[in-house]
């Protein structure tokens, strides 16, 4: 497999994520490209003009088609996440970004909605604070040295958002752990399952 990770040019790591939309469009999943637009556009203004900062349900729906879209889908956990009360999707989304920028805590209160793990859950955190958090793809965790063998748990990802954070401050300025995450994606050509 390619590796991004141990490239100290900046034109490489700034290549790849050019060519993120690109490889989304190359996935060949319906609706992955349009998802992903709304999940990158439209999604953190959303989340951010509502008082207090939240998703709804049906962000919450659309966000786990984007993240199934781009890898692995599972239907029961879409039908979980469906299934969720919008009061408690709103009151539990709000308190766990009120929670920011702490590395674990927002996690783990979002994993407590029905069809939601970490993966889920780091990409509401990452369309609201994309500074601090990265969405937890299985792709991108296996190009980063020393994690070992990906594991779906708050521990592995706090380890995982902690490594694409120094690489992102080693990037310089402009990148955040999102950049760096999307970067490592589009280098090894997307697919996968998160």
């Amino acid at each position: 497999m390619p590796n991004l990770w141990s490239e100290q040019s900046n034109a490489r790591w700034d290549a790849a994520l050019a060519r993120y939309s690109a490889v989304i469009e190359q996935q060949g999943v319906a609706k992955l490209a349009d998802l992903d637009r709304w999940y990158r556009d439209e999604l953190p203004g959303a989340i951010a003009a509502r008082r207090p900062a939240s998703v709804t349900l049906a962000d919450l729906v659309r966000l786990t088609e984007w993240k199934m879209a781009r890898g692995v889908w599972r239907g029961r956990n879409l039908a979980l996440v469906r299934g969720n009360d919008p009061d408690a999707v709103v009151k539990a989304s709000a308190a766990a970004l009120t929670a920011v920028p702490h590395p674990t805590t927002p996690i783990s209160m979002l994993v407590k909605l029905d069809g939601i793990g970490p993966a889920t859950a780091s990409a509401v955190l990452a369309a609201h604070a994309p500074q601090t958090y990265p969405f937890f793809d299985e792709l991108v965790a296996a190009q980063v040295p020393d994690l070992g063998v990906v594991a779906w748990t708050l521990g592995y990802y706090a380890r995982y958002a902690d490594a694409l954070r120094a690489r992102a401050t080693q990037l310089g300025s402009d990148w955040t752990p999102v950049m760096v995450e999307r970067a490592l994606w589009s280098y090894v050509g997307g697919k996968a399952g998160n």
